[in-house]
């Protein structure tokens, strides 16, 4: 039986903690903030309640695997979990309206094919095709198993985009944005597949063709709710961690990762605490081990962190506490496009917020999440510009300046009035608001792909100090509420079989 600190408690380290427990081994938690769960955080104010973090639930599989690895119980006994239908409306600037089916590949050809015009639907369903053809060449290598150090077969985009014939040339669509260009040939098709990208804090104009596994992860798989709201999935998976006799210590900073014959030994609280350990699991950045090691954990050829030098987008959101109940027949989610996707991909990784953002508007209609059957819980977000600028980084906007908040609050309320009967409506329901931007919540980290460069993938989850392993969405295979949860199995994977693990069979 080994001794494991786990630094953090994200959800991505509390996925390793269970099952490294499981496995027999003694898991120890230690968390700078007074509570777990990372970025699946909660604020419950006069009876209302709404997540801080993602809302939805896409690759349940993934929780399903932990719950069903690690206990008697499977995940639908902890949380109610429940398909959303449909997925998502979507609200274009030329008054489109589409609502698209969940998991159904048909049902989403013929929904475009109605409201967008003849031929989108097929060109939609091709494209879907051509993402299978991606997923299944890359879903392995770049989801289920460990990074190893020649990952750059990787390096080539999975994403077979049809060879077209563009100034006298043959050419390929290798960005997002050339997709939707050239093989969507509809600007609503286009911003419907750049909404995906942005959504995960990715830059249309630059992220890889392969970035076509995001909707089609969706579409195929499904889009999930969990009763109460996500954060209910972070106390199910810390008390099934409790369960398995891991211990939490919260309030707890880690000051440095102890070294001893040549390897991680242990970890150093805030306080002067010395805890020894076997293994060292912490969840962050390779930077911010780097630090508490004290020493760079790469070496020329691995893998580097792909912001490049730049602030990560994060996400502004707006809470709304509203009277009156969600009517018959709304949308759980819906989708208000930005009437020009490529200014607004400019604006936000130019480190501006965009005038005319895309903006999601969850109206979830869950009884936990309010008071009564009178009122209504909303959420609105957008991605922005992360926060604060330094001397060494660039691209982030100062989210702490109140006039700021205030007036980018509204340009996300009124493009959130398209999702209710009257664009008038929230400001006449409204009880209050409460606004978060990144300077509270922090940055978007987005979930590996493969391309040129290997600018898209994360570090891999072991470092070039022995014993020190790396977990969540900032290490290998990034980020994502499912990408997490696979980066807690290919940790655990790797402590308890050692360097001979090849990743879930």
């Amino acid at each position: 039986m080994a001794r494991i600190a786990v630094i953090g408690a994200g959800m991505g380290a509390m996925a390793a903690a269970a099952r490294l427990a499981v496995a027999g081994h003694q898991v120890a938690v230690y968390e700078r903030a007074q509570t777990y769960g990372g970025a699946l955080g909660a604020v419950e104010r006069a009876g209302f309640r709404f997540d801080t973090g993602p809302g939805l639930l896409h690759l349940p599989a993934v929780w399903r695997d932990l719950f069903l690895k690690t206990g008697r119980e499977p995940l639908e006994k902890c949380v109610d979990l429940a398909p959303v239908s449909p997925a998502s409306r979507h609200l274009f600037a030329d008054s489109t309206d589409v609502s698209l089916p969940d998991a159904s590949r048909a049902g989403i050809v013929s929904a475009l094919e109605s409201a967008v015009g003849t031929g989108a639907g097929e060109r939609w369903g091709e494209f879907l095709g051509r993402a299978r053809d991606a997923w299944d060449r890359s879903r392995r290598p770049l989801l289920e198993e460990p990074l190893w150090s020649d990952w750059r077969v990787l390096e080539r985009d999975p994403y077979p985009a049809p060879r077209r014939r563009v100034f006298l040339r043959t050419r390929q669509a290798t960005t997002v944005a050339e997709v939707g260009a050239w093989e969507l040939a509809d600007p609503r098709l286009a911003a419907l597949f750049e909404s995906y990208a942005l959504a995960y804090g990715l830059d249309p104009r630059h992220a890889p063709a392969g970035a076509a596994l995001l909707p089609y992860m969706e579409q195929t798989f499904g889009t999930w709710y969990v009763s109460g709201g996500l954060r209910e999935l972070a106390r199910a998976v810390y008390e099934r961690c409790l369960a398995r006799r891991v211990t939490f210590t919260f309030g707890a900073e880690v000051a440095s990762v102890v070294e001893k014959d040549g390897r991680a030994a242990g970890i150093e609280l805030a306080d002067g605490t010395v805890v020894e350990a076997d293994q060292v699991v912490a969840g962050g950045s390779a930077g911010a081990a780097a630090r508490l090691v004290g020493r760079d954990l790469q070496q020329e050829g691995d893998v580097r962190p792909q912001d490049d030098g730049r602030v990560l987008p994060g996400r502004f959101t707006v809470l709304l506490a509203l009277r009156g109940a969600r009517g018959e027949g709304v949308a759980h989610r819906t989708v208000v496009h930005s009437p020009d996707a490529s200014a607004e991909a400019a604006a936000v990784f130019g480190g501006q917020a965009a005038e005319r953002p895309t903006v999601t508007v969850l109206r979830p209609g869950d009884p936990r999440t309010v008071p009564d059957d009178a009122h209504e819980a909303v959420t609105v977000t957008a991605t922005v510009p992360g926060h604060g600028v330094d001397r060494d980084r660039s691209g982030g906007v100062d989210w702490t300046d109140a006039a700021l908040r205030e007036r980018y609050a509204k340009v996300l309320l009124d493009a959130a009035g398209a999702a209710f009967d009257r664009p008038a409506e929230i400001r006449e329901r409204l009880l209050w608001q409460e606004v978060l931007t990144p300077a509270e919540t922090g940055s978007l980290t987005a979930p590996a792909l493969a391309g040129p460069g290997g600018r898209w993938l994360h570090p891999a989850n072991t470092t070039r100090l022995p014993g020190l392993h790396l977990v969540g969405g900032h290490a290998h295979p990034g980020g994502g509420l499912a990408h997490g949860g696979m980066s807690g199995a290919l940790v655990a994977g790797l402590i308890v079989e050692g360097p001979g693990f090849s990743g879930s069979q």
